[in-house]
């Protein structure tokens, strides 16, 4: 990705997140009004298979970025991590 000076940031799962933990906010972002999470599944742009923390990561800049990018809408339980450097990869795309 690249970094950018205009303050956009993105909300990812931090790396030491536990399968569990990234299992539940899967869960939780896709119950969410206006989280679509066809992109992390099969024929998705961020289908990235079993790679979870990818998917996590994915829901939660969606979530985060739908509820106002506020510090707390990318907490989830202290495993969010807001970033300053865009996380796309490929056809993966974080909207910021």
């Amino acid at each position: 990705g690249n970094a950018n000076g205009n303050g956009t940031t993105w909300c990812i799962a931090k790396p030491s997140t536990s399968q569990e933990k990234l299992d539940d906010i899967i869960e939780f972002c896709c119950t969410q009004k206006g989280v679509d999470c066809g992109v992390i599944q099969a024929g998705g742009n961020c289908y990235l298979p079993p790679n979870k923390i990818s998917d996590a990561s994915v829901v939660m800049n969606i979530f985060y970025k739908l509820n106002g990018k506020l510090g707390f809408t990318c907490d989830f339980n202290r495993t969010g991590l807001i970033v300053t450097q865009d996380p796309s990869v490929g056809n993966c795309i974080y909207p910021a």
